[in-house]
């Protein structure tokens, strides 16, 4: 597998991380064709998560007009998050990894992250702008009552930005023994192919 994307793209990260990039990328070659894999987290969708989720005719917003909302709503933890969070555990599972590192602004992320975690007893640390903990309680309750580790981020905005980078330091001081979701949002493409 090329670690880029095309002519223009790569992997611009810090050198402590390759090797770590290196494993998922290799796990990813590796799981993206075993049928194991592909039932367990099908299984995982299907009966934890609650996909696949309904189409809802919007026929009052648009009524000459066919319209449909995705309900993603309607999955485990109220958002999508929740599918890749279980992408990455059962992922993370199989490299024996027992600890997932995590940065939310809004909380939904951190929450569905929490929530995974919790279910296959992983332990989980989360990263947040104290800002963002201040605006977003109910989330950061819900994610402490599933057991994650709460880590308030007090320098610049106090916002996402900053809870990416202690994430990411995190990550870099620990990278024998945990993951950093892909889902990060200010992530390089770590695993080229692994959202094909």
């Amino acid at each position: 597998m090329t670690a880029t994307f095309g002519a223009y793209g790569g992997r611009y990260v810090p050198e402590t991380l390759i090797p770590a990039l290196d494993e998922l990328s290799a796990a990813w070659e590796s799981l993206r064709s075993d049928a194991g894999f592909r039932l367990e987290l099908d299984e995982l969708l299907a009966n934890y998560a609650g996909r696949p989720t309904p189409l809802t005719r919007a026929a009052r917003f648009a009524p000459d007009k066919r319209v449909y909302l995705k309900r993603e709503d309607l999955l485990h933890t109220g958002a999508h998050k929740i599918n890749n969070a279980l992408g990455q555990a059962v992922v993370a599972r199989r490299l024996g990894k027992r600890r997932i590192i995590a940065e939310t602004g809004a909380g939904q992320h951190g929450v569905a992250t929490a929530t995974v975690c919790a279910h296959f007893g992983l332990e989980c640390i989360v990263y947040m702008g104290s800002e963002d903990m201040r605006r977003q309680a109910p989330n950061v309750e819900r994610m402490r009552l599933l057991g994650a580790e709460m880590r308030p981020v007090e320098f610049g905005t106090r916002t996402l930005k900053e809870a990416t980078s202690e994430a990411i330091r995190d990550w870099i001081a620990n990278v024998e023994t945990d993951v950093l979701p892909d889902r990060l949002v200010c992530r390089p493409g770590a695993v080229p192919g692994a959202r094909a």
